[in-house]
């Protein structure tokens, strides 16, 4: 179901054709996110992904949006670490309609500097908003503790002081300089062919700007004993990420830690959730997470709860990791967490949207799209020994973060906790 058509301008097209929808879903991703970015001009990216929808040569930020919605579409975007997408979804007969409209906002943006001005405000607003919210802002405190004083630890949405110091002229060299063709991948989804899809896109392709890719500084991972940042506040609960670095997307044991991550935390039916939440109930919301980048990658471990149960259920999450280090999972249990993940898998599949992403992602993160039934299969084939040797590579203290959100004034004893 999958094809993919390089242009000679470098412009990377790929399809999944679903006969069977409705809908189809059109995404332009740009190779392009906060790890690229200079320090002095962090959250450039996410600046240029707002700015995208407010304007062009021939349409307003309404005329956008009317343009899409008035079809009974709808348009969205975001910006990763690596990563930038824009994207629509709307009936299948739509998709000429849905690609004029992505297409002039990536080729023909004005950049008004009225509109930078108000967009400034907005992006600071939502700066805001997460500083309000200490279950997210506690996971931007974590990613400056695994990687600091480098881009992957930064903030995605940049800092008011970044915000203040770009500039018109920054945002239109940082987009001429990386919103270029061998850069982009245009993804679409659902009810469509992929001759048509090719022959509409080519339209566009005289006026997307080449040149060079440009390259992310690497991660650097020089850490050697347990770290701990804690943001004092006045909360009524404490907010918990603990961190582990793993290993890239490229890695094989990328497998064993997906099927760890859903034994270790991430399901109501995981070992962290069962004994935190249900038999000690001591705290509402416990879960676990995987992450992978082009050269690094990480676990996270979330919680909110009571201050009093902080050091209690960082001595469960210890004591969990060490079992998995030290004793083989029952094949049963694993079974469970395959079952899951690649049911799981196959439910985020079902709809023309989900099937863009799965393209998008895999052909920026790997230049090629995984057949979800080889995806099945490799998951298949982990083994006890697999996820054991994947808890003693990567459950070590050398390798633990943790950030917390809390009233509490200090982090005595929590050191030698992860220590252990």
């Amino acid at each position: 179901m999958y094809r993919i058509t390089r242009l000679e301008n470098g412009l990377t097209i790929a399809t999944a054709e679903m006969p069977h929808m409705a809908s189809v879903s059109l995404g332009i991703w740009v190779g392009i996110g906060s790890r690229y970015e200079p320090e002095r001009v962090s959250g450039i990216s996410h600046f240029i992904e707002h700015l995208l929808f407010k304007g062009t040569k021939k349409r307003s930020a309404k005329q956008i949006s009317q343009d899409v919605e008035g079809i009974g579409g709808y348009l969205n975007a975001f910006t990763s670490e690596e990563n930038t997408c824009f994207y629509s979804k709307a009936r299948h007969d739509c998709f000429d309609e849905l690609l004029d409209v992505l297409a002039d906002m990536l080729l023909n943006s004005t950049f008004e500097t009225v509109e930078i001005g108000k967009e400034r405000d907005v992006i600071k607003e939502e700066l805001a908003m997460y500083m309000d919210q200490p279950q997210q802002y506690v996971h931007e405190l974590l990613n400056a503790l695994m990687w600091p004083d480098q881009p992957l630890g930064r903030s995605i949405t940049g800092t008011e002081q970044n915000l203040d110091y770009i500039r018109r002229k920054h945002l239109v060299d940082f987009q001429h300089t990386n919103y270029i063709a061998p850069a982009t991948l245009i993804a679409a989804a659902g009810r469509l062919k992929h001759d048509h899809v090719v022959k509409a896109i080519k339209r566009y392709t005289k006026n997307w700007p080449n040149g060079k890719r440009a390259q992310f500084t690497p991660a650097v991972e020089k850490q050697t004993k347990p770290a701990i940042r804690l943001f004092t506040k006045k909360t009524e609960q404490t907010q918990l990420a603990l961190g582990i670095r793993t290993c890239p997307r490229h890695d094989e044991r990328r497998f064993a830690l997906r099927l760890l991550n859903a034994i270790f935390g991430e399901n109501m039916s995981s070992r962290l959730f069962q004994t935190i939440r249900e038999d000690k109930g001591i705290a509402y919301s416990v879960f676990s997470s995987n992450s992978f980048f082009e050269d690094a990658g990480d676990l996270v471990v979330s919680a909110g709860l009571d201050e009093d149960n902080l050091e209690k259920t960082l001595k469960i999450i210890v004591r969990e990791m060490k079992k998995l280090r030290e004793q083989p999972v029952p094949k049963a249990e694993l079974r469970r967490a395959c079952d899951y993940v690649i049911g799981q898998l196959e439910l985020s599949l079902e709809n023309s949207e989900s099937q863009m992403m799965w393209v998008g992602e895999h052909m920026l993160g790997y230049g090629k799209i995984f057949d979800p039934e080889k995806v099945k299969a490799r998951l298949n084939k982990v083994t006890v020994a697999d996820i054991r040797q994947a808890a003693k590579q990567f459950f070590t203290p050398d390798r633990l973060n943790l950030a917390l959100i809390s009233p509490m004034k200090s982090v005595n004893g929590l050191q030698n906790l992860l220590a252990s």
